[in-house]
This record gives structure tokens, C-alpha cells and sequence, in this order.
């Protein structure tokens, strides 16, 4: 049986490439397609606006508040959208008790925690980076993280293309998080995210975060554990959205089963 999806944010970057995933994994079936409203793209075959051909799928406009004029049997949403968006697509889905997965990033506290309030009713995975290699670099930096310790400084690296909008990226912030749990520290307190003129010597236990936007620079991410005579750097470099598209299918196919509650990457892959 194959899964029915449905996107939104469907002309962004990841938009198309969740459009060309869909139709590249075996369990998987493109339902519906959704923009902003007054989006150009409304009314174009998503399969052809993809670069796959012509798939009868239309794009349509999603509306913020009328949910009753979303029309789909889909089994799970995906949204890579902008928090606005997303949020208008967490509400249809509590609406019609549809699973969700969230890529978008950039949200304030409060919508995260209408996110988290909606998984007491449908199934959620939300995570900045759905890539299988992200992943992994978290439980890396978990490990690296409590046996490096205190005496190592520590610095996160982004770089993202230049239509990017929200800084220090959603992956660089969770990469943060796991590190300054494992050091059992406050992420709030140790973050350092601007360095200019006289700043003075490092403080300690301080965790830096450093943000590239240029060009068409999918994503890169690196963190530096440095330390007196050596340093450990763990990296990592996505070359295609395919990476992320990819794992919110296996997200889609995995949240079929689960109940209720706000899972994130690790869980999909039984790293946690």
C-alpha cells in the first residue's frame, strides 16, 4: 500500500525535492500540494513543476483558517515551509487527525510549543535535519561531548545558501542542544552567537556558533572541539535536498505506526 503525501511548501527548494522523493520511494504517493496563497504556482502540475513530468497532482493554495476547503485523504503532511505556513498545516492536520512531519525551522518558543501541544493529539516528527548523516553526527557529538569535557572549546559552523532566512540554522541549534546536554550545561547561557570588536578572552565553557550565507550552498556543518595540542572537528556536507527528502519519507513511512507524541530523527532511525 502506498502512503499518500502531502506538501507543503511545495515550490521551495525542498518543496521540490520532497516532490521528486515522493515519487522515487517505493512506499510512497504524492496526494496533494500546497502554497501560500497568491503563490504563481497555483495551478501547476506538481510533477512537472518538479522536473519529473506530469503527475495529475495541481498545486493549490492553502488557506489559513477555512480547513474545510483543504480536500485530501492524505496519510501524512510533510511541511518544509516558514513557520506561518507550517503552523496553518499543523492546524488541518489536528482538524483531520493527520500524521505530520515537520522540517521547518525557525520557529519562536511559542510555536514550538503549539507543535508539542498538537502531539498530545496526532503523531509529529519535527527535526531540523532529516538527513540519516545529521543524525548520526548527533549521536557523534553526544560522545564527543562527554568524553572531551569542559576543557575543550567548543564551536559549531554553519553555511547555507544565501535565500536562508533564519541564523544560526535549525541543525547548528539541535547540534548545540545535544552537546550542551551531554556537558549538562544550559544552551541558553553557554551560546555565544556574535564576536566583534574587544571581546576579551574566551570565556569557559562558552559553546560558539558561526553562520555562513553564500551562494547555492545546500549545507555544511561543522563542529570544533579544540582543545591544548589537538582538535576533533566532526563534519558534515550535504551536496543535494534529496539527503533531507529522503529521510521525511522514511519519516512518513515510520510515523504510520506510532501514536500520539512529538518524535524527532533519532527515533525514526532508533538512535535515541
Amino acid at each position: 500500500m502506498s502512503i499518500k503525501i502531502a506538501v507543503n511548501g511545495a515550490s521551495g527548494r525542498m518543496g521540490l525535492a520532497l516532490i521528486q522523493a515522493c515519487a522515487q520511494h517505493q512506499q510512497t504517493q504524492l496526494q496533494a500540494a500546497y502554497v501560500r496563497a497568491g503563490s504563481e504556482s497555483v495551478g501547476r502540475d506538481a510533477g512537472e513543476m518538479a522536473g519529473i513530468g506530469v503527475n495529475a497532482v495541481a498545486v493549490s493554495a492553502l488557506p489559513s483558517s477555512d480547513h474545510s476547503a483543504v480536500s485530501t485523504d492524505a496519510m501524512a503532511w510533510i511541511d518544509f515551509s516558514l513557520p506561518a505556513g507550517a503552523l496553518d498545516g499543523l492546524a488541518y492536520c489536528l482538524a483531520t487527525n493527520t500524521p505530520m512531519i515537520i522540517g521547518t525551522t525557525g520557529f519562536s518558543t511559542e510555536q514550538k510549543q503549539a507543535i508539542y501541544a498538537a502531539g498530545q493529539t496526532i503523531p509529529i516528527v519535527f527535526a531540523p535535519n532529516m538527513s540519516v548523516g545529521v543524525n548520526l553526527c548527533l549521536n557523534l557529538l553526544r560522545t564527543a561531548a562527554s568524553t572531551l569535557g569542559h576543557e575543550y572549546d567548543i564551536e559549531v559552523v554553519e553555511a547555507h545558501h544565501r535565500h536562508k532566512v533564519d541564523a544560526p540554522s535549525g541543525t547548528a541549534l539541535r547540534m548545540g542542544e545535544v552537546i550542551a546536554d551531554a556537558l549538562e550545561i544550559d544552551l541558553d547561557s553557554a551560546a555565544v552567537y556574535t564576536r566583534e570588536g574587544d571581546i576579551g578572552q574566551r570565556e569557559k565553557g562558552s559553546i560558539g556558533f558561526q553562520t555562513i550565507r553564500a551562494g547555492d550552498i545546500v549545507g555544511e556543518h561543522t563542529v570544533m572541539f579544540a582543545g591544548i595540542g589537538e582538535r576533533v572537528e566532526i563534519v558534515h556536507r550535504a551536496s543535494s535536498r534529496l539527503t533531507f527528502a529522503n529521510g521525511a519519507m522514511r519519516a512518513a513511512v515510520w510515523l504510520q505506526t506510532q501514536k500520539p507524541g512529538v518524535y524527532d530523527m533519532q527515533d525514526v532511525l532508533a538512535l535515541s
